[in-house]
């Protein structure tokens, strides 16, 4: 048995949430944040057994693709403003961080 933990952007997180009940994949989502942009995001946690992980790690990559999206910088907070970008840039977002782990141990009670 593996536990498969997804960290994805929120804006993923509804349609991978129906393709994994679709896909008879039980999950709970969690609230998370952080990253580069300090955005929201859902981190999933999929109990499965070792030879349906392939499915679910196709689901996920299915439904979380990676895309470009225009951010306003972070200014500077008493540090060197030399680099300080102050327009809009693009930076790749979405997609999904995926950790896959053994389980030892599964109770249901």
């Amino acid at each position: 048995m593996k536990v498969i933990m997804a960290v994805v952007q929120d804006k993923d997180s509804n349609r991978l949430s129906n393709a994994l009940m679709e896909h008879n994949f039980r999950s709970t989502k969690l609230a998370s944040t952080g990253g580069f942009l300090k955005s929201g995001n859902t981190t999933f946690i999929i109990g499965t057994e070792d030879i349906r992980v392939e499915k679910a790690l196709q689901v996920i990559k299915e439904n979380c693709q990676s895309r470009d999206q225009m951010v306003a910088p972070v200014s500077p907070m008493g540090g060197n403003a030399d680099s300080y970008v102050p327009y809009p840039v693009e930076v790749a977002v979405g997609g999904a961080t995926v950790f896959v782990l053994p389980v030892d141990q599964f109770h249901q009670f």
